[in-house]
């Protein structure tokens, strides 16, 4: 059974920083990419990071220059630092984890920026 555990999130200030952790386990295949999206109430899923088995990342918009996707994916975990968090920051982010055609999603985890 895949199993993508992400851990991490919480309550932080305006300004502060979280780093969250992925770890995916039960994926017999390769894995070619994992990444973090997120979601806010009311608002559309989107990509904040993703990165790829040969080490490319990419980011989403609002997260270029705030957080910095890292992890080894041959060990099926990442792992996304948040600094200079900021209240629209605030959302469920889930871990993905992808390998051919399949993908495959956490349960997510809260993170809320507020003072």
């Amino acid at each position: 059974q895949v199993q993508l555990v992400e851990s991490g999130g919480g309550l932080v200030q305006p300004g502060g920083s979280l780093r969250l952790s992925c770890a995916a386990s039960g994926i017999i295949f390769s894995i070619n990419g994992m990444g973090w999206y997120r979601q806010a109430p009311g608002k559309q899923r989107e990509l904040v990071a993703g990165l790829t088995s040969g080490g490319r990342a990419n980011y989403g918009d609002s997260a270029k220059g705030r957080f910095t996707i890292s992890g080894d994916i041959a060990k099926n975990t990442i792992y996304l630092q948040m600094n200079s968090l900021k209240p629209e920051d605030t959302a469920v982010y889930v871990c993905t984890a992808r390998s051919g055609a399949n993908e495959w999603w956490g349960q997510g985890t809260q993170v809320t920026v507020s003072s």
